[in-house]
């Protein structure tokens, strides 16, 4: 018997088939093997097409079957959905999508969310959301009805990608704690939906999904669906949650004090407590977990870093030519100094940065030494750029209580490599476990714990191995530098 995990990226989509007996990975893909494309009409902008979303999971699903012919899919007994957080899916009374999803790093909605904050009083929103209304989905949706006022009055629901690819496959809509609480959909001290927020820009409440937890059946592949993926009608969707509560879960960060971080499309630190705390600063944000309650808070402290993997993917098709792999460019930066002889990157190129208010920076290349810098050292500054950035998350999540102690990190991002694992281990004094895990196998086995095929989230997840641990420098002092070269110039953009 075997379970069926998604992870439904900006970059691409991924699919995992997990061995149900013997708990372990079969196989994962992902498709397309180029990153998806992010459309920008206009600077700032971010969308995608949803509908592309579903056609990519139809073909990894294929590829993923066509790779394992000796698994039947009637063997599959659940499938799980990781998902991309923060977007916006509109869909009519017929589910067809009225207009390109506004993604999680599109910062058009920014001053929206600021004028609410200052409006319902900064207090009484972090009181009520643990964060600022920002740049999230609820400001998106405001955005829509400010400018295309029709596609807002034909709007029947509103949705997060998770629940339009979930919907895509059963015919039902609904959405999740968890999912409300990345919109700033969801009140934490009336534990409700947030009809403060509602009121306050107009949202028809009958435009929201109804909300059940994230570990439940969420329906049934319908034929259509099953004859699109290749797998069976009414195998059930039992699992779907954000990718960073999902890649905490996968790396069993589910309980207080325990933190995992991924470096994909963006960075992100996700710290757990069972504490209803915020950053009166909103540089950091407050979502429910795939765990939390009611009466069982588990709220992840999330620091997201918009541009993270896009930043050194843009220096690998720019500057060493597209045709260079990764392991390459890493050897080749292993042979600069670390701080890249002054050479330093701000990698915030991918939409306004949460971290520094919504400010929109933009990438930036200081001290650039056109008689000494190669493209190696660019290779090395954009890693080194991009850790100082985890770093100074770090900072900010230390300024309102939580300290790290050990990150875990799975085996399939930007902490493969050893420049930017160690960078951030040696700064913050804070050893990295990285784990054989993909949130496309977490989604997998989440959905085999709905299905009582595991006692609880952890049993599920007690099995994965640890492949290898970046431990800090005995003498950082060279690193500790960098980092504060890299700082003084990003204080001239704040």
């Amino acid at each position: 018997m075997f379970l069926l995990g998604f992870d439904v990226g900006s970059s691409s989509i991924k699919a995992s088939i997990v061995d149900v007996a013997k708990n372990v990975s079969v196989d994962t893909v992902k498709f397309p093997e180029h990153e998806l494309t992010i459309h920008a009409p206009k600077f700032g902008w971010a969308e995608q097409d949803p509908e592309l979303w579903w056609t990519n999971l139809c073909e990894a699903t294929k590829k993923l079957l066509t790779r394992n012919p000796g698994i039947n899919p009637s063997a599959i007994l659940g499938i799980g959905i990781s998902y991309q957080m923060h977007g916006l899916v509109l869909i009519d009374k017929h589910q067809k999508v009225l207009r390109p999803s506004i993604i999680w790093c599109d910062s058009r909605a920014v001053d929206i969310g600021d004028k609410a904050f200052g409006e319902i009083g900064e207090k009484k929103c972090l009181e009520h959301f643990l964060n600022s209304p920002g740049n999230f989905t609820a400001s998106k949706l405001k955005w829509v009805m400010e400018n295309e006022p029709e596609i807002y009055s034909n709007t029947d629901k509103v949705l997060l990608p998770g629940d339009f690819i979930s919907m895509k496959m059963t015919g039902e809509i609904n959405t999740t704690i968890t999912g409300l609480s990345e919109g700033i959909f969801w009140d934490f001290k009336k534990n409700g939906k947030a009809n403060l927020l509602l009121e306050h820009f107009g949202i028809d409440d009958s435009k929201m999904a109804e909300a059940v937890p994230s570990l439940q059946v969420h329906g049934t592949l319908t034929e259509s669906a099953a004859n699109e993926l290749g797998l069976k009608s009414g195998t059930p969707v039992t699992y779907k949650a954000g990718d960073q509560p999902n890649n905490a879960m996968t790396l069993n960060a589910l309980e207080p004090g325990e933190i995992a971080a991924t470096g994909g499309t963006s960075g992100v630190i996700f710290a757990v407590t069972d504490q209803a705390i915020y950053d009166p600063e909103s540089r950091v944000n407050a979502f429910a977990h795939v765990n939390h309650t009611t009466g069982n808070s588990r709220i992840g402290i999330l620091m997201c870093i918009n541009g993270c993997g896009i930043q050194y993917n843009w220096v690998r098709k720019n500057l060493a030519g597209g045709n260079s792999s990764y392991e390459k460019m890493e050897q080749e930066a292993a042979k600069i100094p670390v701080g890249s002889d002054g050479l330093v990157i701000l990698p915030f190129g991918n939409g306004a940065e949460r971290i520094f208010n919504n400010k929109e920076i933009g990438a930036q290349f200081l001290n650039v030494n056109l008689n000494r810098h190669s493209d190696a050292h660019f290779y090395r500054a954009a890693l080194e750029g991009i850790a100082f950035s985890f770093v100074y998350g770090t900072e900010i999540l230390s300024d309102i209580g939580i300290s790290a102690q050990v990150i875990r990190v799975g085996n399939d991002n930007l902490f493969q490599s050893e420049i930017f694992s160690s960078t951030i281990a040696s700064i913050t004094g804070c050893p990295i476990e990285m784990y054989e895990t993909t949130g496309a196998i977490g989604a997998a086995r989440a959905a085999g714990v709905s299905l009582g095929l595991y006692n609880s989230i952890q049993e599920a997840f007690a099995s994965n191995q640890l492949s290898k641990t970046y431990l800090p420098v005995q003498n950082p002092n060279n690193y500790q530098e960098a980092f504060t070269r890299w700082k003084d110039g990003l204080n001239k953009f704040l």
